[in-house]
């Protein structure tokens, strides 16, 4: 009965993306508030919901279309995995990069060398990989922790990239189209994105093919910030083109 109630507010959080408790004893008379809130706690903690002050929201309003990381680590994986292999030959004894946060960018984090490196990073999941090298040294920003994304973000993060520079980045991104760009589903992301772009010499998108025509909440780049775009398999004709005239390597 209580799983059964539980899978019922998560279905009503979803339909409406966010509720409030009174809706919930609404929806729900024959518990009480304090049932309720139980629930939503519980469905906090296994990711299904997020708390709010007031009630609950549903994960793909609170932490953009993306979705939890944990989930997606788990998809596309061989793909991800290719990615990270060819990244991975990019890298040059010796210098700086910047990982940023999501599962293929973790993916490449787990494929490096073990050279002399200074890597950057707000990804916690980079940060655990990266934990286990001899020789690169590892630097974290600091910021405010976002689990879902399991990233370090915000205005903090964002000052510190900036007074940084790094001689490779290497972003991820949630989907590309040709009117939107490259895109991911959180505005505080995007910024930390953009900021990264900005302070790199070279500027490497790590991309799978399945996130081609799809577009998230927030655009962070272009084809013309880009200088690398490294993907498991060939780029349709029309991105192909943009990237040629735009002067950008696929790999």
């Amino acid at each position: 009965m209580m799983n059964e109630r539980r899978e019922a507010i998560v279905r009503l959080v979803d339909s409406q993306g966010s509720a409030t408790i009174a809706q919930l004893k609404d929806a729900f008379p024959e518990v009480s508030e304090m049932t309720i809130r139980n629930d939503i706690k519980a469905l906090d903690a296994d990711h299904r919901l997020v708390r709010i002050y007031g009630g609950v929201r549903s994960i793909e309003t609170a932490v953009g279309a993306d979705g939890l990381i944990d989930l997606r680590r788990n998809k596309n994986v061989a793909a991800k995995n290719a990615i990270a292999r060819k990244a991975a030959e990019l890298i040059t004894a010796g210098t700086s990069v910047y990982l940023d946060s999501g599962s293929t960018v973790a993916a490449l984090a787990a494929a490096l060398p073990d050279v002399q490196l200074q890597a950057f990073t707000c990804g916690i999941y980079n940060i655990l990989e990266l934990g286990r090298y001899s020789y690169i040294k590892t630097i974290v920003p600091g910021g405010s922790l976002n689990r879902y994304n399991m990233c370090l973000h915000g205005s903090r993060a964002v000052r510190e990239v900036a007074r940084m520079h790094f001689d490779q980045v290497f972003i991820g991104a949630s989907g590309y189209s040709a009117s939107c760009g490259f895109t991911c589903g959180s505005d505080e992301e995007a910024e930390l994105k953009r900021t990264a772009i900005e302070r790199a010499d070279t500027r490497i998108m790590l991309f799978d093919s399945s996130k081609i025509d799809h577009a998230s909440t927030f655009t962070f780049c272009d084809i013309d910030d880009i200088d690398i775009i490294v993907t498991e398999d060939g780029l349709p004709d029309e991105l192909q083109a943009r990237c040629q005239a735009a002067g950008v390597r696929i790999l």
